[in-house]
């Protein structure tokens, strides 16, 4: 199973990505061992899909970082929260 996944930090910051070992990857995240989010966490899940392939992850998370910004990804984030991993 493969994720698309939004974090958010305690400044309001999101990071959007996929990935097939979620819980592995967002204890990276907080651990500063993803170098994209270094020293910018603690995060905290705020919202996740599955998918069957990485192809379809990608194009979900493709599609979201393309929705950064406006309504679209506040409605994504506001409606559909997960709690905090």
């Amino acid at each position: 199973m493969y994720y698309t996944y939004i974090l958010e930090n305690k400044q309001g910051g999101h990071y959007i990505r996929s990935s097939e070992n979620l819980a592995q990857r967002i204890r990276k995240h907080n651990n500063n061992s993803v170098r994209s989010t270094k020293k910018k966490g603690p995060f905290r899940l705020v919202y996740k899909e599955g998918f069957t392939t990485r192809a379809e992850a990608r194009k979900r998370e493709n599609q979201i970082k393309s929705y950064k910004g406006n309504s679209k990804f506040r409605r994504l984030i506001g409606n559909l929260s997960v709690p905090i991993v």
